[in-house]
């Protein structure tokens, strides 16, 4: 079937939720992607941050094959060996000391914004606070901490008392945090926001809060996480004191799986009945799960901390080429920014002419978080592309 049969069923059927790329893909392979119409593409996005271990990769596809061979699904009313095998992986990785599944990030701030709720029951501690720029998924009390109007404007009213504060502002910090906040929601390095990461003085500042006001801080790492930044939490490179640790996207390999991981702290919040999911921790997304965890262990944690600098190196680079259209690059590990002088769509044409896929986010960030098993020739190669079509950019 071609593009334009596809394109004509699509809209057809499905609500206006997705501007469409105009490729259809027939099958992935390592960190390329090949479409109906033979092209091969490489994929420096990765599934928005989830295709980990890029495309067809041979022990996660056994290990999903092999549960689907036992079972596909059962209640969360049973044990289940792949279940407790990554939870476990999870807490030896993390250091936290429990865990929740659920399907995705927005769930896992759901799951998250609950246990704050009923940690701070009964108190005046009922704030919630969240940063500009930021980006915590789109269910109701997701987006209500997501401080991007763009998303927010059409869906009123959200919660109350969720505050929106400036982010990398300590000043603001020390003005708007109070007695009554209950937690504060914070992506380190922000991902949707433009790779920003937050500055020392902040992460001191609200630390230092924290232990004046006994608020929880929750640490988004629905992107940053499960070893894209060279650790395997993001925010602990940035000295962050977070109750806690919030993460889907790469952790399931490409399979809906999501997860929060609480401290000692928060461990015992919640009791049977009060919190829960039918598909979170599904077995066969767990089974993949735990081949991603086993490849982190295995080294792949460092594998993203070199080719990241890499990454850095050859961009910062081309940005000394092309100062006056190249303002800045960001990141940490495979998650990188390129801050433009000009706005970023045409950038993202043009790579894909050349059979590149990148994602341009707050208007003029090209934003790269290609899969972990990604090569140093694969970066070289795109980096390459990505000077070429700089130079060609009026």
């Amino acid at each position: 079937m071609d593009l334009d049969q596809l394109v004509s069923r699509d809209d057809s059927v499905f609500f206006r939720t997705y501007k469409r790329l105009g490729i259809a893909i027939e099958r992935g392979e390592g960190c390329y992607l090949y479409t109906t119409s033979g092209e091969k593409i490489l994929d420096m996005f990765g599934g928005l941050a989830v295709n980990v271990l890029g495309y067809g990769h041979k022990r996660m596809n056994d290990a999903i094959k092999a549960q689907v061979d036992k079972y596909i699904h059962i209640s969360n009313f049973f044990y289940q060996p792949k279940q407790i095998e990554l939870a476990e992986k999870i807490k030896k990785l993390s250091g936290f000391s429990k865990v929740f599944f659920s399907n995705s990030g927005t769930e896992s701030i759901e799951a998250a914004i609950k246990l704050v709720r009923k940690f701070f029951l009964g108190t005046d501690k009922t704030t919630l606070v969240s940063f500009t720029g930021s980006f915590h998924g789109r269910t109701m009390g997701a987006l209500s901490l997501t401080a991007r109007k763009k998303y927010r404007e059409q869906f009123q009213p959200l919660l109350p008392d969720v505050l929106h504060l400036e982010f990398n502002s300590a000043a603001e910090l020390e003005t708007k945090i109070n007695k009554r906040t209950a937690a504060v929601f914070i992506e380190c390095l922000q991902g949707e926001g433009g790779i920003n990461p937050a500055t020392p003085e902040f992460i001191a500042k609200l630390n230092e809060l924290k232990n004046k006001f006994g608020f929880i801080i929750a640490a988004d790492e629905i992107q940053s996480g499960v070893g894209r930044t060279g650790t395997f939490n993001a925010f602990t490179q940035f000295g962050l004191d977070a109750d806690i640790f919030i993460m889907a996207k790469g952790i399931g390999g490409g399979l809906p799986l999501g997860a929060i991981a609480g401290s000692d702290r928060v461990a015992d919040v919640f009791t049977y009945g009060e919190h829960g999911s039918t598909f979170g921790g599904n077995p066969v997304a767990a089974a993949s799960g735990v081949v991603v965890m086993e490849e982190l262990e295995n080294g792949l944690i460092s594998n993203n901390k070199a080719g990241g600098e890499l990454l850095r190196r050859e961009l910062n680079t081309i940005k000394q080429k092309y100062p006056q259209k190249i303002k800045e690059v960001r990141g940490m590990g495979l998650m990188a920014g390129i801050e433009l002088s000009f706005p970023g769509d045409g950038v993202v044409t043009q790579l894909m002419k050349r059979n590149i896929l990148v994602n341009c986010t707050n208007d003029n960030v090209i934003r790269l978080l290609p899969p972990f098993i990604i090569s140093s020739d694969e970066i070289k190669l795109f980096c390459n592309a990505f000077e070429e079509v700089i130079s060609e950019m009026q």
